[in-house]
């Protein structure tokens, strides 16, 4: 099939190929794990409903402006991003910066940071809604891409679609628009390559396991469960990558985990990692230069 899609079938975007019946990839210094932090930062419009909400709105009602559920949002840019920012910077790691494009605007301060901590930018929709509700994905994609070059003074690489979503059309917009690689895909321990109607894309291993979305607004596991689950994937993804190198994702967004009885399961979790020898903490853009030299 070449580099071209037939239809718009998810499955004409690649083959189906066994993680142990492919070309093998190898990490540096043979390390067994690339592990990838994904920080999420997102613009919640105020005159929208809420893209999730902790407290339902009285006698089942929805009402606008929605504070609570805006304010707990809120929370997490004015204080829990700050305490990502401690815990990363202070054991040595760099996370990939997955924002709206409009967060350059209405969070300055914290895009800076990022910026000056060497953060992978990566787009992630210009403001928090599905693409399936975006009138013009195109143009968000470039107003996206043009907010992010202007604020760091290069294009992000990357893009992680709000919610994870796509159209049929929205990953050959991504390739046409210049983008290396998407967190969407979210099928494997190794990246792959996914066809679109301008050539490749990379999918890196993304997480709808080791999400804090997932974890605590969906399935409202208790605070120490990013650990619990981070080093039970962690330890499995070690022992298997020995033979097989794999790549795992941690997932997380300051309303969630940079709340002040949960971040100190995040810092347990890297603590943990951190222990091990053979392993490699990168940014999604590393891990894309690398998965290029072995393909």
């Amino acid at each position: 099939m070449g580099d071209e899609v037939t239809g718009n079938s998810l499955r004409g975007r690649l083959d189906y190929q066994p993680i142990h019946q492919r070309p093998a990839l190898k990490l540096p210094g043979g390390a067994r794990v690339a592990v990838w932090t994904i920080v999420n930062v997102e613009n919640w419009q105020p005159i929208r409903a809420m893209p999730r909400t902790v407290l339902p709105p009285p006698m089942g009602q929805p009402l606008l402006p929605d504070v609570p559920n805006w304010a707990w949002h809120e929370y997490g840019m004015r204080v829990g991003f700050w305490r990502f920012h401690q815990a990363l910077s202070s054991r040595g790691l760099k996370a990939t910066f997955a924002l709206n494009g409009s967060c350059c605007e209405v969070y300055p301060q914290a895009c800076q940071a990022a910026l000056d901590a060497g953060w992978d930018f990566m787009g992630h929709g210009f403001v928090q809604q599905p693409m399936h509700k975006t009138p013009d994905q195109k143009a968000a994609i470039a107003e996206t891409i043009a907010a992010i070059t202007k604020f760091t003074g290069r294009p992000p690489r990357g893009w992680e679609s709000p919610g994870l979503t796509e159209t049929d059309e929205t990953l050959d917009l991504l390739a046409e628009a210049g983008i290396e690689y998407v967190a969407d895909w979210v099928l494997d321990d190794q990246p792959v390559t996914l066809r679109t109607r301008a050539g490749s894309i990379v999918s890196v291993p993304y997480t709808v396991e080791i999400n804090d979305v997932v974890m605590t607004a969906i399935q409202q596991a208790p605070a120490d469960e990013i650990f619990r689950r981070g080093r039970d994937q962690f330890d499995r993804l070690y022992l298997e990558g020995k033979d097989i190198p794999r790549v795992m994702a941690i997932s997380i967004h300051p309303y969630l985990t940079g709340v002040p009885h949960r971040i100190k399961y995040l810092e347990a979790l890297y603590d943990y990692i951190l222990g091990h020898e053979e392993v490699v903490m990168w940014t999604g853009a590393e891990i894309l230069d690398w998965y290029k030299t072995q393909v």
